[in-house]
């Protein structure tokens, strides 16, 4: 009761200044969420919070061992994980540097999210590499970060246009042997290995770009796409499963449908189990 009647009198004489600032700071934290939201680092999140809430709980029950050892290590773990993570800290700074905070939050002048986009430009990338017989293998990253995968390669960070990718797998380029790596909408990385499908019922007409793109499908929730050096066909790998001869429009709604409207579903679909879990208690 004493907690709540002094945020009251916090409340009832607190000036504009004070509403503002609370309101930047939730804005901050809200996106600092959302950030993190499916990464690794909503892991690493939830396990300072519950050691946050483990300090506080022993402090309030005067258990000093554990709220001393629990305080050490929250002094000594906020230095530990500025050495860990000293690359995306540093990678997060630049971004802030260079205005790139929001480009997911907000959508293109011709009402395209980057996602849209993406898709639209690897569209357009597929069918001219298609005319032209040019391989190609592209990994749209989704709920599983490939971390392993994008190491193996050259990061690029780089907004994903036609000409971009269809310079990326030029025959003559350097990267062009590797797999493309998609992440939130942007070309994350390209030259990268992927590992070989185990499957021994493929067809003995798939190549290594095929066997790859299974293999990755078949490890991860990723999205691959390929184009053949010797058909220029357009194939689509999903969970173990290939989808071949595609024309791009099919290949459009292929891709809408799995790295759009799924994401939408499964969402969904987590907040509808999490409210009948609710109703049920």
């Amino acid at each position: 009761m004493e907690f709540w009647e002094n945020y009251w009198l916090l409340v009832k004489n607190g000036s504009i200044t004070d509403i503002i600032d609370i309101a930047i700071v939730a804005f901050l934290v809200y996106h600092l969420i959302r950030f993190v939201k499916n990464t690794s680092a909503e892991r690493l999140l939830k396990g300072v919070v519950i050691l946050l809430a483990a300090q506080l709980i022993a402090s309030r029950a005067y258990l000093n061992t554990i709220s001393f050892v629990l305080e050490k290590t929250f002094y000594y773990g906020v230095i530990a994980l500025l050495i860990v993570f000293q690359p995306e800290l540093r990678r997060l700074l630049e971004q802030i540097g260079m205005g790139h905070v929001t480009r997911l939050l907000v959508r293109r002048e011709n009402g395209q999210t980057e996602i849209d986009y993406a898709i639209t430009q690897t569209v357009l990338a597929c069918e001219s590499m298609s005319w032209s017989r040019t391989g190609a293998l592209m990994v749209f990253e989704r709920m599983e970060r490939l971390g392993e995968v994008t190491k193996t390669g050259t990061r690029i960070d780089a907004e994903p246009s036609a000409e971009l990718i269809k310079n990326i797998f030029y025959p003559k380029s350097p990267l062009h042997d590797g797999a493309m790596v998609l992440r939130d909408g942007r070309i994350h990385s390209a030259g990268c290995v992927l590992p070989l499908s185990k499957n021994l019922n493929l067809s003995r007409e798939l190549g290594t770009r095929h066997r790859s793109a299974v293999g990755m499908s078949e490890v991860s929730d990723a999205v691959i796409v390929v184009v053949s050096e010797e058909t220029g066909a357009i194939s689509v790998a999903i969970g173990g499963m290939l989808k071949r001869q595609l024309d791009s429009e099919t290949l459009r709604k292929i891709l809408e449908a799995e790295l759009i409207t799924n994401t939408v579903d499964k969402k969904k679909k987590k907040s509808n189990l999490l409210a009948g879990r609710k109703d049920k208690k």
